[in-house]
């Protein structure tokens, strides 16, 4: 398995999959859920519809994953994931990060992705600190994948300084 960062429109990436940093409706939103509502077209929306509820206005409970048809994008699936509003750290932000990046990397492999592009979930207006949020992140992705595992892993970044921060969690895990 390689990871490498990368700063780049994910709904642009030639992967085969991306990770939608979703809201629990799975309906959209702003950020990077909404680019890739806006590149994937009107059939993603119907596609997230289509996904059960588990209570009333959640298709996607935070912490856990969704896959669906990439559609219009080169990617041929978007893998949703909820992650976890900051509220200081102290209400599971760490777990529940961890498992967005672990339940969408159980995904991934269950459809045979060679490669699959994370943007930085929660590190938006969900308002984790990219800081504390990388470390988390790399070392769920490592821990996710099977020994002998050959998926290529990029992380996603729109801005060379979340970019930065992220390269440097890299370099200090490895």
């Amino acid at each position: 398995m390689s990871i490498e960062i990368i700063t780049a429109d994910i709904t642009q990436l030639n992967v085969d999959a991306i990770v939608n940093a979703a809201n629990p409706a799975l309906l959209g939103g702003g950020g990077v859920d909404g680019a890739i509502h806006r590149a994937a077209g009107p059939e993603l929306l119907h596609a997230c519809r289509a996904l059960p509820q588990v209570a009333p206005g959640v298709r996607c409970p935070t912490g856990e994953a969704r896959v669906t048809p990439g559609f219009l994008l080169s990617a041929r699936y978007v893998i949703h994931t909820v992650g976890p509003v900051w509220h200081g750290g102290l209400r599971g932000e760490p777990a529940l990060l961890a498992s967005c990046y672990e339940q969408s990397m159980i995904l991934a492999l269950e459809h045979g992705i060679d490669s699959v592009a994370f943007p930085a979930i929660s590190c938006g207006v969900y308002g984790y600190p990219p800081e504390l949020a990388a470390p988390v992140a790399l070392r769920s992705v490592g821990a996710s994948m099977p020994a002998g595992a050959s998926m290529q892993v990029l992380i996603c970044c729109f801005g060379d300084a979340m970019a930065s921060i992220w390269r440097a969690a890299l370099n200090d895990a490895g």
